[in-house]
């Protein structure tokens, strides 16, 4: 069958409010990752990824008067235009049955908790903030606002949300349910989520140092990305900004919150992955790695690098360029993959020093220029939910 195209893409993150943005901060190794964080949080003190646009800039950016669209919804849209620019994509193509649509959240619109509260007590309860504030708010903004006609759908599977979506976008081209497919994922930051992820201890107090033997754990982050995925046959010479050629989904099966030390869910997925795309271990260049800074992820992504590659190949996290994301992690980082294929280049693993023990590897600390053919970028979730995309030079 004909291969998948990846046609346009848009990103906005910590280190960017465009691809352009992002590029720029990714050669140049400038983190967004700060400190203090801003959030309404008792933990302000920690440092995360944040986006450089309040709510109101993005909502004046994009047009939007309503009071009650979520910061996700807004980022969503934000990176969702660029995506669709790109690819010349016009509204009557987005209102074609043909033109789905699979977005992935963690958060939703968590972030209204407050609002939601406040507006549900006292003689003035209304419901202003109920609608937007499900994860699948931001899929049902998205499809009437740009008025997609196609299949719509929600992924929530933690880290990998977004790997999953660009997964089922795949499958929906190659099974004929599609004829194009825009996949992608957002997430932003909010008092709950910077809340619950300190309740687990695994925040990092400094800007993390992912795979360094003296991690000390993750920074979240906020951000979008977006992907427009067409089939080879429907292109008719528009521009290939690469192929999507190898996808592996797997569950660990260890641990809610937990990797085995082997990897076995990591390994399973990059090993699948492969297989799907027809290549061998050696056959990739890089690997934009899950590498959020916690003992336990860092520890059993090395072991399953090892076990797949024996030598891994070069690697690294820009997670400590944005922080991590959630279930926007793997389409940001999908696309950061992209421009590492479009410009022969890989980006450091910030603020690294020591290698960990047992594995003892080491990332790429310096950005470089390469030829790479084959890129891997992996995203490795709370439930076990691992996921592995690979993306190819067009």
């Amino acid at each position: 069958m004909n291969r998948i195209a990846v046609t346009g893409m848009g990103i906005i993150s910590a280190i960017g409010t465009s691809v352009a943005d992002c590029r720029a901060a990714l050669v140049s190794g400038r983190s967004g990752i700060v400190q203090p964080n801003g959030l309404l949080s008792r933990y302000t003190h920690l440092p995360a990824g944040r986006v450089s646009l309040t709510d109101n800039q993005l909502k004046e950016q994009l047009g939007i008067t309503d009071a009650s669209v979520n910061r996700t919804t807004l980022l969503a849209l934000h990176a969702l235009n660029q995506a669709v620019a790109q690819a010349d994509l016009t509204s009557t193509d987005l209102a074609e049955p043909g033109s789905a649509l699979i977005v992935a959240s963690t958060i939703g619109g968590v972030s209204l908790t407050d609002e939601i509260y406040q507006n549900g007590h006292g003689d003035g309860a209304d419901a202003t903030f109920l609608n937007a504030y499900g994860y699948s708010s931001v899929a049902d903004y998205l499809q009437r606002k740009l008025n997609i006609g196609g299949v719509t759908d929600t992924i929530n599977t933690a880290c990998s949300s977004s790997a999953n979506a660009i997964i089922y976008g795949y499958r929906l081209l190659k099974n004929g349910f599609a004829r194009r497919a825009i996949v992608g994922g957002a997430d932003c930051l909010s008092k709950f989520t910077v809340n619950g992820f300190n309740a687990l201890r695994i925040l990092s107090d400094e800007p993390c140092r992912s795979f360094d033997a003296n991690r000390k754990g993750l920074n979240l982050g906020e951000g979008a990305a977006f992907l427009i995925l067409e089939r080879e046959e429907d292109l008719a010479g528009k521009p290939v900004l690469a192929w999507v050629s190898g996808y592996g989904n797997a569950n660990d099966a260890f641990h809610p919150s937990s990797l085995s030390a082997e990897g076995n869910g990591p390994f399973m997925a990059m090993q699948t992955a492969l297989n799907v795309a027809g290549l061998q271990p050696e056959d990739i260049g890089y690997i934009n790695a899950h590498g959020t800074g916690t003992e336990n992820n860092d520890e059993a992504e090395s072991q399953a690098m090892l076990r797949l590659f024996g030598r891994p190949p070069a690697f690294a996290s820009t997670k400590t360029f944005t922080g991590h994301t959630l279930g926007a992690a793997n389409a940001i980082e999908t696309a950061f993959s992209i421009l590492s294929l479009q410009h022969g280049e890989v980006y450091a693993n910030l603020n690294f020093s020591t290698p960990a023990e047992p594995a003892q590897l080491t990332p790429v600390t310096e950005y470089y220029q390469t030829d790479l053919q084959h890129v891997m970028s992996n995203s490795f979730g709370f439930g076990g939910n691992c996921t592995s995309v690979i993306v190819s030079r067009a």
